[in-house]
């Protein structure tokens, strides 16, 4: 009988950036494993012949963050660490050029849609029987589901659509297939992910087809949470909220990036929609499906904000009382509409509004925490740290949102498992509690 031997060559994957990025680097670990390489993902004692950097360019922290990753294995290479270095994702994409000529370590640059190249380069095939069959890197219960590519949407600061390309919809019949085959390797909850989740099916159904696709991916069987992550707030698909009221499967949970509440920055920043409108969605969201978690992300020191407009945008916060916030300072990037204008708010500036901002938010979420003090939550635990279960609630995604912690020395939980856990103490971004 013949059996399968693995090429000598060994590749570790290292993942920057966002969600999206990760399961760039799945696909490509997928697709590795299926050519028989040996692959790791971000392995730090790896003994990997081989390294594949997946950077991003979103902004200046993250391109610092990427160009740092880039030159250390750059150097590891130099000194015979390692025999070759790829990059490829967003940093790569967006500036290539440069980097080749500033890193000429690097074996070849790769962009955010050469996966095929990339494969090609290291004598794999691109096996096409494999989409769909995913290796994921994160814990086994959950897993991140990216609908669709790319961005039609034009605000002015952003380069997604530089590094990204046009929005392009995955199909629901492979979505489906897709989750069909996590579920079977023990995933329980899915985060669907995409630039823009609200323009989902414009292109392949000439409708925003996301509803559809809910109601498809609450039928697969073995998935009990479904979570929207990166839904756009002008011209919303109010059918989404039909959706999550209709299926137990779909989190009351939605992460709307607002970026502001200032008019006349948010016309500036070309984001099609006024405070307003704004506020009547989150209102109808808040009435269609009671207990909602809305997460949202800010930007501040767009170019030419004022403190006057700064302040609108404090007083929106306050009004609204989102349950999560997450805060950015602008970056003026190239390529972008708002780099033509002069990047006027001083760096001082942008960091005093991000802390003033998530000082307006610390205070709100320990107050809606301690609201939940004798609650019972549906928790779903990821890992045990320092002496606690950890896990979440349906208002919490991995990584960005507030936790659950259980002494593991008074109660056992399985990781990936739910269980109902009764809330006793609560601090700003986390609950403690009590498994009933």
């Amino acid at each position: 009988m013949k059996t399968k031997t693995l090429r000598k060559d060994k590749v570790n994957v290292i993942t920057l950036g966002c969600s999206k990025n990760l399961v760039d680097s799945e696909d490509l670990i997928t697709q590795l494993k299926g050519n028989d390489y040996e692959v790791t993902h971000e392995k730090e004692s790896s003994d990997a012949n081989i390294i594949i950097v997946n950077t991003c360019g979103f902004i200046d922290l993250a391109k610092e963050e990427s160009v740092n990753t880039i030159l250390q294995y750059a150097e590891i290479k130099k000194k015979g660490g390692i025999d070759k270095l790829y990059v490829t994702g967003c940093l790569s994409q967006r500036y290539k050029d440069d980097l080749e000529t500033e890193i000429p370590e690097v074996d070849n640059y790769f962009g955010t849609l050469e996966l095929p190249g990339l494969l090609a380069k290291l004598d794999a095939d691109y096996k096409h029987e494999l989409i769909g069959e995913r290796v994921t890197t994160t814990p086994q219960h959950f897993a991140y589901l990216k609908i669709s590519e790319g961005c039609n949407r034009t605000c002015s600061f952003c380069a997604i659509p530089l590094m990204r390309g046009k929005h392009i919809s995955q199909p629901i019949e492979a979505l489906v297939k897709q989750a069909t085959n996590l579920a079977k390797m023990g995933t329980k909850e899915l985060m669907l992910i995409a630039q823009e989740l609200t323009y989902y099916g414009l292109d392949i159904y000439k409708k925003r087809a996301l509803p559809e696709l809910l109601d498809a991916l609450a039928a697969v069987e073995g998935i009990e949470w479904i979570r929207l992550h990166y839904a756009y707030p002008s011209k919303f698909p109010m059918e989404i909220f039909t959706a999550m009221a209709k299926h137990p499967q779909v989190c009351n949970y939605l992460d709307i990036p607002l970026q502001h509440a200032s008019d006349t920055v948010l016309e500036r920043m070309r984001r099609q929609i006024t405070r307003a409108e704004t506020t009547a969605l989150i209102e109808a969201a808040r009435e269609q499906v009671p207990g909602i978690a809305i997460r949202t992300t800010i930007l501040v020191g767009y170019p030419g904000e004022t403190e006057q407009e700064f302040e609108e945008l404090c007083d929106f916060i306050q009004e609204m009382r989102f349950e999560r916030v997450g805060v950015f300072q602008y970056s003026h990037e190239e390529g972008t509409i708002a780099h033509g204008v002069e990047d006027d708010v001083p760096a001082e500036v942008k960091v005093d509004r991000a802390n003033r901002l998530m000082e307006i938010q610390r205070e709100i979420s320990a107050e809606k925490n301690e609201a939940k003090i004798g609650k019972t939550l549906r928790v779903l635990f990821d890992r045990k740290e320092g002496g606690y279960f950890v896990g979440r609630t349906e208002a919490d995604s991995p990584e960005v949102d507030n936790e659950v912690l259980v002494d593991a020395k008074k109660f056992y939980v399985r990781i990936g498992d739910f269980a109902n856990v009764k809330i006793i103490e609560a601090e700003e971004y986390d609950l403690y509690g009590e498994v009933v």
